[in-house]
């Protein structure tokens, strides 16, 4: 039976997230290992997003939004302007250091921001490789359409389709349109599956779910639409070895966390070009 898994507020200085997985009931999907909602939220003139520089190891990040835009930079030299349906894919690999800020044009006026951010977790045998960033244009993405369904892949392969962003373990990502009484099939098996709905109402078995709940899906093969719907589909295939997530560090073993952590406390992670005056510290 499909199984609702509940999300909390985290602040990010400025706005709140709805934090989804990581969850006690769910503490992966196939290899995600993390999704936070950012909004949606309305920033008046003058104020926004503003996450000072902070990093990574051991997974990859999927930026990808419904409204709004960001302004990624990081430790490689990357700036990098993410609008709505375009994808940045991050590999922070054996470490990387971002910032998610705003252009002048978009902090000058009233403005919003809708979207989510998720973390992929490398395998083991890729978690130490070398640091990555791709941008990736909307109209570059898989559209699959059918009569009364409009998906994009966001990343990985569902439905015969490929994404161009590259993976390093089986995975989808699909941004999903309904109409009322479309039916869609699950899209990849019995690989674990995810359904978070954003809008409108699905049916999967006999239960129905609302906007803002995110459902694991159990042997439930089939999606029902019973009004206009958006909702995201997300998995993959169960990871062997589960990670060990512990702030913005994955690794596969507790040494790797306390390095990433010492490193970060002592200034030898890269800085960002341009944007290496402020950082968030390392949590007590």
């Amino acid at each position: 039976m499909a199984k609702r898994i509940s999300s909390h507020k985290k602040d990010l200085g400025g706005f709140s997230v709805s934090r989804i997985i990581s969850h006690v009931d769910a503490r992966s999907i196939g290899p995600f290992v993390f999704v936070d909602h950012m909004g949606p939220a309305h920033f008046p003139a003058g104020s926004g997003i503003n996450v000072r520089p902070h990093p990574h190891i051991g997974l990859a990040t999927i930026s990808y939004l419904m409204e709004g835009s960001m302004l990624h930079r990081d430790s490689l030299g990357t700036i990098q302007e993410i609008q709505p349906g375009d994808v940045n894919w991050m590999t922070a690999g054996k470490g990387i250091v971002h910032s998610e800020r705003e252009t002048i044009e978009t902090r000058g006026s009233d403005h919003v921001l809708n979207g989510l951010q998720c973390w992929v977790a490398l395998p083991e045998e890729k978690a130490d490789m070398e640091p990555s960033f791709i941008h990736v244009n909307k109209a570059k993405l898989p559209y699959i359409h059918r009569e009364e369904v409009l998906m994009r892949l966001i990343a990985g392969e569902a439905y015969g389709y490929t994404s161009p962003v590259k993976t390093y373990s089986p995975m989808f990502y699909l941004d999903v349109i309904t109409e009322a009484g479309a039916v869609i099939e699950r899209p990849c098996g019995n690989s674990q599956t995810a359904c978070y709905v954003i809008s409108g109402k699905v049916k999967l078995g006999d239960a129905v779910f609302s906007a803002g709940e995110f459902v694991l899906l159990d042997d439930e093969s089939e999606i029902e639409t019973m009004e206009n719907s958006r909702y995201f589909l997300l998995g993959g295939e169960k990871m062997e070895k589960q990670p060990i997530l512990r702030w913005n560090f994955l690794a596969y073993s507790q040494e790797k966390i306390e390095d990433a952590e010492a490193r970060w406390a002592n200034g030898l992670f890269p800085t960002i070009p341009g944007d290496d005056r402020e950082f968030i510290p390392l949590p007590k």
